[in-house]
């Protein structure tokens, strides 16, 4: 199962900010859309991510003054990126290894989609409810 089938259900909407907008800009844009992770780009280049980890982070080691930062100075760099090709398997891997939960699926370069932990899980649990579903039939229609 590719990545790229979980985007068509979920939709290919990613909310993005700029590596200048402050922190407490990044806080709204999260509250609002009810996410856990903005792409920080600068034109069509992603430069990393935010998510609430790094906002949580950010206000326990600066206090009130870190709404005010750019998200540059707290966004994680040198972001892990996925492809529509790969398979769910090779996400999860990935996520795991590198104790992520929002991967930037990228085409061509292009950004073209976002990926979460949720997402993975979701799609996850419908393939094991369908596996049970088809062994059930299986089973009852050998008796």
């Amino acid at each position: 199962m590719s990545i790229e089938r979980i985007l068509r259900r979920k939709g290919t909407d990613v909310t993005t900010i700029g590596p200048e907008a402050n922190i407490k800009s990044a806080a709204g844009w999260l509250r609002a859309k009810n996410i856990g992770a903005l792409v920080v780009t600068s034109g069509n280049a992603v430069l990393g991510l935010i998510s609430e980890r790094e906002i949580v982070d950010a206000f326990s080691r600066y206090g009130e003054t870190a709404g005010s930062m750019p998200v540059s100075e707290i966004m994680r760099h040198g972001v892990i990126t996925v492809s529509p090709t790969d398979t769910v398997s090779h996400v999860m891997s990935l996520m795991t290894r590198h104790r992520v939960r929002h991967m930037p699926v990228l085409r061509d370069g292009n950004l073209v989609g976002i990926i979460s932990i949720g997402d993975v899980v979701k799609h996850r649990l419908e393939d094991l409810e369908l596996e049970t579903n088809v062994l059930r039939d299986v089973y009852n229609a050998a008796r």
